[in-house]
Parts: structure tokens; sequence; C-alpha cells
């Protein structure tokens, strides 16, 4: 499993393979502190995209930065990487310390970049990049009353009322 989690020079080299290939590279990335059905709905319709698929996982320190929530993020970066690298659909995990992704995307050029339909394709990340390399940016559907941040707060309410 872990085998799938690469540092930048792996990736880097990996992906230069692949594209000698010819084969579709994509990209997303994201905390996925605590992975759930919409998570795995969103993976599985991105990687439908792919013939290699690479996740970004915001590091420990840039999910704080985020400001999700205090205890955020919930799972270290190593289990979170972990957890993402057993997905079969998922070909290779990097995990990534800055603000957001901008750095990886420009290194690797995907051939699709792809965020959740919560976000505008002009708010993405590295959108500019891939579509002035001949790519194209794209977004999934989330599954409706799936989140992170709605799993914390239930859980916190069921513990305050178990007080």
């Amino acid at each position: 499993m872990t085998e799938k989690i690469w540092n930048r020079e792996k990736l880097e080299l990996q992906v230069q393979k692949v594209k000698n290939q010819n084969k579709t590279i994509v990209f997303t990335n994201g905390c996925f502190d605590i992975l759930h059905a919409g998570h795995v709905h969103y993976l599985q319709e991105t990687a439908s995209l792919a013939d290699f698929f690479i996740v970004g996982i915001n590091s420990d320190d840039s999910v704080k930065r985020l400001e999700k929530s205090p205890a955020r993020p919930l799972q270290n970066e190593s289990s979170r990487s972990a957890v993402m690298s057993a997905l079969g659909c998922v070909d290779a995990v990097v995990v990534f310390d800055e603000d957001t992704p901008k750095e990886i995307i420009e290194k690797i050029t995907p051939d699709i970049l792809v965020k959740g339909g919560d976000y505008e394709i002009k708010d993405i990340v590295g959108a500019d990049w891939v579509i002035q390399h001949g790519g194209r940016v794209t977004t999934i559907e989330f599954l409706p009353g799936y989140s992170t941040t709605a799993i914390e707060k239930k859980i916190i309410t069921e513990h305050q009322l178990n007080q």
C-alpha cells in the first residue's frame, strides 16, 4: 500500500514515464481527513477519467493553515496517505506542504485537473497552467450530505449529548 506514496522526485520520474506512453494523467488534491462515501464517489469518478491517477494530500501543517477547525487534521498525513493509497482507483499519492498544490501541478502538468463541484473552474489552483499547456480542468459533483466537517460536527454533538 505505501508503495503508492511517493516523494516529488519519484512522482516526476513516474509521470514522465506515463507521458512517454501517451497515457492520460489526472490530478486532484485535498485534505481527505476522514475518508467517507462522498470522497470514494468523487475519487472513483475522477479516476474514470485517467490512465494514471495522482492524489495530492495536504500535509498536517497545510491543513492547519486552512483553518477548517482547531482539531483538524483529525488524522495525520501518514494515516491519510496510507488510507488513500489503499484505494484501487488511486495510482499515486504525494503529500504537499504548501498552501496549494500549484507547485506540483506545474511540475507534472496533468492532462486533466479535477476538483469538487463546489469549485468554479476559474477558482481552481493550477487551472490556468493546465489549460495553457493543452490540458483541461473539470469538476465532479459531490454526493449530497457527505463532508468531513459535517461528520466532525455530528461526532461533537453526539459527544456533548452523551455527557
